[in-house]
């Protein structure tokens, strides 16, 4: 087993980096099939390979036996892009088989796992097609785009025993783990806030445009799936998707889902007992999106607030930092992120409380890819640090955020029932609405 970590490690290095295929050189590949036996090998697909998706794909091929056979996409002109990066990166891409309809890749036999990597519309009915096809799932986040198709997913991975991750691979870094442990040491004393933000100068929405005829090679209908019919707009297509509530739902269920949940985790709390939300397309109305480009929400937990607080083409967030969660204590705050954390103490507590400060160490989604696939093998359902059942609660929890914001009330939740105490709120928002003959399989 150690011989196997030291060679797993050494492999990544040659490997570079999870972002680009070019960064993957001849070596890697070249050492990844001489040195592993047939009986260690993993065959995975691709499902949607233009963002997020690609960039699990590299994560999972620095992984000693793991081996790209299929990938699909709806857009042609991303399949060619990719093939070349592979093929520049010196991996056989005509062995790679290539679709633009999700069932076919599933009927591939040889497949053992599949990457889902398409726009959130998509995310519960491949899932769950693909659980009910015999294969693994690594789902990317948010899982689903309503809390119904959260809840559906669960019950697909118990009821085909699959092993599904979540793409919240800040679960396997290990300074967000250091950080949720001096949390729950007490030594912040007793928290009565949690502040999560996220203000990204970068994402913002494009700009207004006329509808147009899709583009050469690309698969619209295939792109819409069950969201509404309406027609081909270039800036609501691709990255841009995030802003629009019939395919994802904003800064709340891109950032949130990844932030929200060590909020979550810090506090060893699952559910709020209500959530209000305010805000709007205040900065940007002349832009093409739905979702708001500023919110603020309040979870109102046992003992503590949540608060998540958003902004689109801004990064002045809370304590300089453009994202974060801070755990507000009598003693001290504790402030997290991606590039770190450290403990900032009340006056009036002068060293009492330790004051570290860590950075990060480690690539969080390959570390998250060497977890999935070490399950895959062991079936250990349990060592998966967000399998799909953790994905499902936070998701949960952006949707209620959001739904508060569209419904302008103040909204309380029943744990039990898994959905608000107002029936009307449930019925008009809980599931999204299936079109085009598409429906979710009964499990």
């Amino acid at each position: 087993m150690s011989s196997r970590r030291e060679f797993l490690q050494k492999s990544a290095m040659l490997a570079g980096s999870a972002m680009l295929a070019s960064a993957i050189d001849n070596r890697a590949f070249a050492v990844f099939k001489s040195r592993v036996m047939p009986s260690d090998q993993l065959n995975i697909g691709a499902i949607g390979i233009n963002g997020m998706g690609w960039t699990d794909t590299m994560s999972a091929l620095k992984i000693p036996g793991v081996n790209l056979v299929a990938v699909c996409d709806v857009d042609k002109n991303v399949i060619d892009r990719r093939m070349a990066d592979l093929t520049k990166a010196g991996y056989d891409a005509s062995k790679v088989r290539r679709y633009d309809n999700y069932r076919a890749l599933l009927d591939q036999k040889d497949i053992d796992a599949v990457i889902i990597g398409t726009p959130d519309h998509w995310h519960a009915l491949i899932m769950m097609h693909a659980c009910e096809a015999g294969k693994d799932v690594y789902v990317e986040k948010p899982v689903g785009n309503s809390i119904g198709e959260c809840e559906a997913m669960v019950k697909a991975q118990r009821r085909y025993n699959r092993v599904v991750q979540a793409g919240q691979w800040q679960r396997s870094q290990q300074h967000f783990k250091d950080a949720v442990d001096f949390v729950q040491s007490g030594q912040l004393g007793n928290i009565r806030t949690v502040k999560v933000w996220c203000y990204l100068s970068w994402a913002r929405p494009a700009a207004v445009i006329p509808d147009s005829a899709p583009p050469r090679g690309v698969n619209y209908a295939g792109w819409l799936g069950p969201a509404r019919t309406v027609p081909f707009n270039a800036n609501r297509f691709h990255f841009n998707f995030r802003w629009f509530w019939d395919y994802a739902g904003g800064l709340m269920t891109d950032w949130g889902v990844h932030l929200l949940d060590y909020g979550l985790l810090g506090m060893k709390s699952p559910t709020p007992k209500s959530v209000s939300a305010a805000g709007g397309r205040f900065a940007y109305p002349d832009l093409f999106e739905e979702t708001p480009d500023t919110l603020t929400t309040v979870y109102e937990f046992d003992g503590f607030n949540m608060v998540w607080d958003s902004a689109l083409g801004i990064d002045n967030g809370s304590y300089g930092r453009q994202h974060g969660i801070a755990y507000i204590g009598n003693n001290g705050t504790l402030i997290l992120n991606r590039e770190g954390w450290e403990v900032i103490e009340e006056s009036a507590n002068k060293n009492k409380v330790s004051k570290p400060y860590a950075k990060v160490s480690d690539d969080g989604v390959d570390k998250h890819w060497e977890n999935f696939v070490s399950v895959v093998k062991s079936r250990k359902m349990d060592d998966l640090h967000c399998p799909i059942q953790a994905g499902a609660q936070v998701a949960t929890l952006a949707q209620m955020g959001n739904i508060a914001y569209r419904s302008g009330q103040k909204l309380h939740w029943n744990a039990a029932s898994n959905s608000f105490t107002d029936n009307a709120i449930n019925k008009q928002h809980l599931m999204k609405e299936y079109h085009n003959g598409y429906k979710l399989p009964n499990v």
